[in-house]
């Protein structure tokens, strides 16, 4: 999973879809310049539904797929599944193990993730419980845990190296200070989020929202991030 030149992104999602709305945009223009942009969906995504009939095993199934299928359309490489219980995810141990295997098994030069900082976020959104702990984890995977050999020894064994991160981008941010164009790559972002057919089946409604929300006042489309260049 390598890249002898860096150019290797870590998408950190708690949920399926998460990342198609947070960096698909970007995604898109990285693999377009020869990145390998990996997917880390830490949850089944098992309560993303309004449907009383949709069985358990059956939506997990499906929101697995349509996260590959919207890996394909804006070109990331990979995607892994952790697989925790939707609604449930816990800030752990066991959790933080996880993320900080990923990030030493990918070694990315940059990861992207959740902001954890807010829980209102821009006065229209409340920042749902996985999502912070799933930023904060990822925080504290990278710095400094993922970097440490003394943290998780028994990585070393399984010839796991450590690894730090160069460039942290926190989606869903009140802070952001850092702007990336996906004026072209539009398109791309809703061909991607509308694989998720069991989250949003009015496609057309979709669409509108995506291209309302990713408008600036100049009349580009932005994913804005909160960024953190890593010195040691």
């Amino acid at each position: 999973m390598t890249d002898p030149n860096g150019r290797v992104a870590l998408v950190i999602a708690a949920h399926p879809d998460d990342g198609d709305f947070g960096c698909a945009g970007y995604t898109a223009q990285l693999a377009a310049k020869g990145w390998s942009v990996q997917f880390l969906v830490c949850t089944n995504g098992a309560k993303g539904t309004s449907d009383r009939d949709m069985p358990r095993e059956r939506l997990i199934a499906l929101r697995r797929e349509e996260q590959r299928e919207a890996c394909r359309r804006m070109g990331a490489k990979d995607v892994t599944f952790l697989d925790n219980e939707d609604g449930e995810l816990v800030y752990d141990r066991r959790f933080l193990e996880q993320l900080v295997r990923a990030i030493r098994v990918v070694r990315p030069h940059t990861v992207l993730t959740h902001d954890p900082t807010d829980i209102i976020i821009r006065n229209s959104f409340i920042n749902h419980p996985d999502h912070r702990a799933t930023g904060t984890a990822a925080l504290d995977a990278i710095y400094p845990t993922a970097r440490d050999h003394l943290n998780f020894p028994e990585h070393l064994l399984e010839g796991i190296e450590p690894h730090k991160v160069a460039e942290v981008l926190l989606w869903g941010t009140n802070q952001p200070n850092f702007d990336v164009d996906i004026t072209a790559d539009l398109d791309t972002k809703i061909h991607a989020l509308t694989a998720h057919v069991t989250q949003f089946p009015d496609r057309s409604g979709f669409m509108a929202f995506v291209r309302e929300n990713s408008k600036a006042e100049d009349g580009r489309y932005l994913e804005r991030f909160r960024r953190i260049e890593l010195e040691f």
